[in-house]
């Protein structure tokens, strides 16, 4: 599961097959847990385990890197990041901020492909919610977000908000004490897109607004103005 935003409504894959695998297995370790916070990642033993070069693993812990998944030390080695609650609620404020500005730019002059783009992510969604796969659910899900804010035409920010996304929901899955419903999770996008398609500025924008602010139970103090 690679994710890309190039175009928006197709996922291609911009590294050699065997580098995004082992960059796909790694994440979906990470986000789930499977490989914890601080658990050291050495180049030998990874090309070992995914029988690949140690150049390949490389890559792919570069790439991690650039999400904030790993933390690279030069002689200390490689680390799984830690998942904290301080940096989760920094990372909501950014990303609210980011996208809800995002948003108002993208729908000043919106491409005939966004809400086509939407509509395809989000049918994503409920078919991944449908089979129980949260990370793929996710991953689409990060992409319907970043596929609203390439309208802004803001690039640079867009490796900034792809990372909160992706902190957002690990934190997420790791305040998991029971099974989430990912139906209605998937569902809380419809009346974003409803927005945008009526071209309802003010209604798309507090739509996402509050979308964000009640993502997880942090968000009611993260955000103690949103209406639940």
């Amino acid at each position: 599961m690679t994710e890309s935003l190039t175009p928006p409504s197709a996922r291609i894959v911009g590294r050699p097959a065997r580098s995004a695998a082992t960059f796909d297995a790694l994440k979906r370790d990470i986000m789930l847990g499977v490989l914890p916070a601080g658990a050291a990642l050495t180049e030998l033993d990874l090309a070992a385990q995914f029988s690949c070069s140690q150049g390949t693993v490389r890559e792919a812990l570069l790439q991690l890197q650039e999400e904030g998944l790993v933390r690279r030390q030069g002689h200390r080695g490689t680390q799984v990041s830690v998942c904290t609650e301080a940096e989760a609620v920094e990372m909501f404020r950014v990303r609210q901020q980011i996208e809800c500005n995002g948003i108002i730019r993208a729908l000043q002059t919106p491409s005939r492909m966004l809400v086509g783009d939407l509509k395809v992510l989000f049918a994503k969604m409920l078919e991944a919610a449908s089979a129980g796969d949260e990370l793929e659910l996710a991953s689409f899900d990060r992409d319907f977000h970043r596929r609203i804010f390439l309208d802004a035409q803001l690039p640079a920010l867009d490796p900034i908000l792809h990372r909160c996304l992706v902190h957002n929901h690990r934190f997420k899955i790791s305040r998991s004490t029971t099974p989430r419903d990912l139906t209605a999770t998937a569902q809380r996008h419809s009346v974003i897109i409803e927005a945008i398609e009526g071209g309802d500025v003010g209604r798309a924008s507090e739509a996402l607004r509050h979308h964000i602010a009640t993502i997880v139970d942090l968000g009611p103090d993260v955000f103690p103005e949103a209406s639940q």
